[in-house]
C-alpha cells in the first residue's frame, strides 16, 4: 500500500513539474507570439494610413491641377483681350505692353484662326511647314479644350489651346501616381489581402494576395463581408473621378500567428503522449522480466522439494497404516504442483485450449468452499443445460477466480455472501463475481489493479495486477471493478469474446 501511495506521489509531482515546464514554455512562446501579432498588426496599420494618406495627396494634387488648369484658362482668355486690344489700336498707339504680354507666354500652345480655321498665329506650337489650315490630327488635339470665339472689326477668330507642357507633364506624373496608388495597395510589401471595388461593391479594379476563387462573383460579397469583419474599407477619390473602395484583412502570417499556441499545445501534447507510451512501455517491459524471471525460479525452487514430498509419500505408503495421512498429504502435493504449473505459465506464453468455463469455476469454488469460514454463503448461479466452451487455460484462470474469492471473503471478514454468477450475451460471456464486504472507494477503483496497490496492511498487491494480465494478455479478455459500494460490497466483472461460429 504504502509504495502503491509512493509512487503515485510520484508520478503526480513528475506530472504537475512537466505540466509547469510545458506551461512555462508555452508562456514564452505565445508571448513571443503576441509580440509578432503586434508587429505585424502594426505594419499593416501603417500601411493602411500610408493609403489613406497617399489617397489624400492624390485628391489634392488633383485640385492643384484644377487650379492651374482654370488659371491657364485665364491666361488664355487675357491673351484673347490684349490679341483684340492689338488688332482694335491705331498703329501709333501705345501697345508695347500687349505684344510684351501676347510674346511672354512660353508655356500654353495657342493657335488663332480664322472661322474656316486658316491659322492667322500659332505661338509654342510646331506646324510643319506650308500648314496653314487647322485640320487633322492637330485639329483634334487642339479640340480637348472649347476653341474661344471672338470678333474684332467683324472678322471672328478661333482661339485653340492646350495645356501646358509643364501642366501636361504634372497630369502624367499624377496619373502616374494614381495608377502607382492602386497597384502598391495590391501589390503591397506586407503582404496583405486586398481588393479595390468600385463604390457598389460589384467591379472589382485590382487585387493582390488573393485566391481567383474569391473573386468570382458568386464568391465575392461573402470575401468582401468577410474582409470587412476584420477593418472598415479605406474610401479612395482616384483623379480620374472614381469613388472606390480598398477591402484589406490581416496578412496570412497574422492569421497564421492565431493559431500557433494551439500548434505549439499540440505538439506538446504529442510529445508528451509519445513520452507516456514509451516510459508505460519501458515499465511493462520491466515488469514482465520481473514477472517471467520471478516465475520460473518460483516454479523451479518449488519443483525440487514437490519431487521429494512424492517419493516420501510413496515411502510412507508401504506402511498401510499410513494411508489415510498420504492421502491428505497426496492432496496437498497436487496444490503445490498446481502452483508451480501457474508460475511455469505465468513466466511465457502460455498455451489456450478450448474447454468448458463450468467446471474451472466449480473446482476454484469447491477448493476454496472447504476452506472458508461457514458463514460464507456461496451462491454459484451457472447454467446447467450446456457447456461454456472457450479457448483457456485452467490453471491460471484457476488462479484468477481463487485470488478474487480470496479477496472477497477476506473484504467481508468470514461473514457475509459470495456470489458468482455467468452472463451471456450475443458477443460476449461475462462473470460477476460480487461480495457484501467493505467496497472500494470509486478513487481507487483503477488502483486496484496497479502492481503494488494494496488495502491489507501487509499485502504486496500482485493478485489483481497479476489477475488483469492473465485476462488481458493471455486470454484476450476484459476484468474491471463492475460496481462497489463502500460498507455494502463490490461486484468484479470478466468479460470473454465468444468463439467465432
Amino acid at each position: 500500500m504504502k509504495i502503491s501511495q509512493r509512487n503515485s506521489k510520484l508520478k503526480w509531482f513528475l506530472f504537475i513539474f512537466a505540466f509547469a515546464l510545458i506551461g512555462y514554455f508555452l508562456y514564452e512562446i505565445n508571448k513571443l507570439i503576441v509580440q509578432l501579432r503586434f508587429e505585424e498588426k502594426k505594419k499593416i496599420e501603417l500601411w493602411a494610413n500610408a493609403i489613406s494618406r497617399k489617397s489624400d495627396l492624390v485628391q489634392h494634387t488633383d485640385i492643384f491641377f484644377k487650379q492651374v488648369k482654370d488659371e491657364e484658362r485665364k491666361r488664355v482668355e487675357q491673351f484673347i483681350e490684349a490679341h483684340k486690344i492689338i488688332l482694335l489700336q491705331p498703329l501709333d498707339k501705345e501697345i508695347d505692353f500687349y505684344f510684351r504680354f501676347v510674346a511672354d507666354n512660353k508655356t500654353i500652345p495657342v493657335i488663332i484662326t480664322d472661322e474656316f480655321n486658316n491659322i492667322s498665329l500659332s505661338q509654342n506650337v510646331s506646324l510643319p511647314k506650308g500648314y496653314n489650315v487647322l485640320v487633322g490630327d492637330l485639329l483634334k488635339e487642339f479640340s480637348v479644350n472649347a476653341p474661344l470665339e471672338y470678333e474684332v472689326y467683324g472678322m471672328k477668330f478661333r482661339l485653340y489651346y492646350t495645356e501646358s507642357r509643364v501642366y501636361t507633364d504634372l497630369h502624367n506624373v499624377l496619373l502616374d501616381l494614381s495608377n502607382s496608388l492602386l497597384s502598391e495597395v495590391t501589390e503591397n510589401y506586407v503582404f496583405v489581402p486586398a481588393i479595390i471595388t468600385d463604390k457598389s461593391r460589384s467591379v472589382v479594379y485590382s487585387s493582390g494576395n488573393v485566391t481567383p476563387d474569391k473573386l468570382i462573383q458568386k464568391n465575392l460579397q461573402k470575401t468582401l463581408a468577410n474582409m470587412e469583419s476584420y477593418n472598415k474599407p479605406i474610401p479612395i477619390t482616384l483623379p480620374d473621378k472614381r469613388e472606390v473602395l480598398v477591402f484589406y484583412e490581416d496578412s496570412n502570417l497574422l492569421r497564421m500567428l492565431k493559431y500557433y499556441p494551439i500548434f505549439f499545445i499540440l505538439i506538446f501534447l504529442v510529445i508528451a503522449f509519445i513520452a507516456y507510451q514509451f516510459v508505460i512501455t519501458v515499465k511493462r517491459s520491466e515488469q514482465n522480466s520481473v514477472w517471467v524471471g520471478m516465475s520460473r525460479e518460483t516454479a523451479h525452487q518449488l519443483g525440487t522439494p514437490i519431487s521429494s514430498l512424492m517419493a516420501w509419500v510413496e515411502y510412507l505408503r508401504m506402511n498401510p497404516e499410513n494411508e489415510a495421512y498420504c492421502s491428505e498429504i497426496a492432496k496437498d502435493i497436487h496444490r503445490l504442483e498446481t502452483i508451480t504449473q501457474r508460475f511455469s505459465k505465468i513466466g511465457a506464453n502460455p498455451e489456450l485450449m478450448k474447454q468448458d468455463l463450468i467446471p474451472i469455476i466449480n473446482n476454484a469454488v469447491d477448493y476454496l468452499r472447504l476452506r472458508s469460514s461457514k458463514k460464507v454463503d456461496f451462491k454459484i448461479i451457472l447454467p446447467q443445460d450446456k457447456a461454456i466452451v472457450l479457448p483457456l487455460n485452467e490453471h491460471l484462470l484457476e488462479w484468477v477466480l481463487e485470488n478474487l474469492c480470496k479477496n472477497a471473503i477476506d473484504a467481508m471478514e468470514g461473514v457475509g455472501e459470495f456470489r458468482i454468477e455467468l452472463i451471456e450475451d450475443h458477443k460476449k460471456i461475462h462473470l460477476d463475481i460480487s461480495d457484501t464486504g467493505k467496497g472500494i472507494p470509486k478513487r481507487n477503483q483503477k488502483k486496484v489493479f496497479y502492481p503494488g496497490y494494496s488495502s491489507k496492511q501487509r499485502g504486496w498487491g500482485l493478485g489483481l495486477s497479476l489477475a488483469k494480465r492473465i485476462i488481458v494478455e493471455y486470454h484476450k479478455g476484459k476484468i474491471f471493478v463492475k460496481q462497489s459500494t463502500v460498507g455494502k460490497g463490490t461486484t468484479f466483472r470478466i468479460s470473454f469474446r465468444k468463439l467465432d461460429r
